[in-house]
């Protein structure tokens, strides 16, 4: 290890790098990187990382406001490595004119989101917390659900998370309908899956699940006309980004019955306080946990360490992102 390498300065904007595994952090400092830690106990502001990211050489980030100001004002920044998927608060063109790498750890937590979106899925189609919280109660109440076999799951996005989801719904007896222009034919074809337009696909899914990146659609995806569009009393799951929904709509069919439920894990605003969400009955919400489990978390982390010390050698990346 050269004196150079040893003074790496590596800045820790995500909250979920090194919490549940410290030893990722020595695995940093072992590898001669000086780790500077999140000082203000959430995601950096633009305004805050101007004086942060002075003389750091790298950046681990969660959803830190990496504006193109804070980017060209980073003179020695040479990597930034996403501690997760989603880009959309890095600006990939001031990126991208400094020779910035940029990194991501798109396969590490695919199945864990694809767990909680069929978790979401049973908790609202059966019902669970509204009898849970009844029968904690003292109550002793018959709820009435609804069974998955034989029912459409319409999934928009079949990339890795769309396609665990997939083989989990199938496992149930789903019949698995889709919409994505640029979907995997092989997978298509040995999982039998039904490619649709997306009016189809509303018009038709009794559970319609979101797997698409929010920095790749004109969000919200789903407004006011398509929820309207969806099949009566269907269920909507959310596990991706919250800019996919606009939530006012969303509120609106939920009320009127147009839509049955939602399961939700990620919020235009989060925390979702003040949300009208929080006032209904008919959904299941939970704080944008997808990728939280031990195991998705280890192998993000790996992942995250193992683009930072390849990007700052100047090699390519596990996973970059152009």
């Amino acid at each position: 290890m050269t004196e150079s390498q040893k003074r790496l300065r590596v800045l820790i904007g995500s909250r979920s790098f090194g919490q549940v595994f410290p030893g990722h952090i020595r695995e940093l400092e072992e590898a001669g990187c000086e780790v500077i830690p999140n000082t203000v106990g959430r995601a950096y502001r633009a305004d805050e990382l101007m004086a942060a990211m002075v003389g750091v050489d790298a950046i681990i980030t969660g959803t830190d406001e990496l504006t193109a100001e804070v980017i060209n004002n980073a003179t020695q920044l040479k990597t930034i490595a996403k501690h997760g998927i989603g880009i959309e608060t890095i600006d990939m063109a001031a990126a991208r004119d400094r020779g910035i790498v940029v990194s991501a750890t798109p396969q590490a937590s695919s199945d864990s989101v694809a767990d909680l979106t069929l978790a979401l899925l049973l908790a609202v189609a059966r019902k669970v917390v509204p009898a849970h919280l009844d029968t904690m109660s003292g109550g002793w109440k018959a709820y009435t659900g609804m069974e998955l076999r034989d029912k459409v799951l319409g999934i928009i996005g079949l990339g890795r998370i769309g396609q665990q989801v997939c083989m989990r719904a199938q496992g149930f007896g789903m019949r698995v309908w889709a919409f994505d222009p640029y979907a995997n034919q092989e997978f298509v074809r040995v999982h039998q899956v039904k490619l649709v337009s997306m009016p189809e696909l509303l018009a038709n899914a009794d559970v319609l699940t979101l797997h698409v990146p929010a920095d790749q659609v004109e969000c919200p995806l789903l407004g006011e006309k398509e929820l309207a569009a969806m099949k009566y009393g269907a269920l909507l799951l959310n596990t991706a980004r919250g800019a996919l929904v606009a939530e006012a709509a969303l509120v609106e069919a939920l009320r009127s019955g147009q839509l049955g439920g939602a399961g939700i894990d990620a919020f235009e605003n989060e925390p979702p306080v003040g949300s009208p969400l929080l006032t209904l009955e008919n959904v299941v919400l939970t704080p944008h946990i997808g990728g939280r489990t031990y195991d998705g978390l280890r192998r993000m982390g790996e992942q995250t360490i193992e683009n930072v010390l390849r990007s700052l050698r100047g090699e390519a990346p596990l996973f970059e992102i152009k």
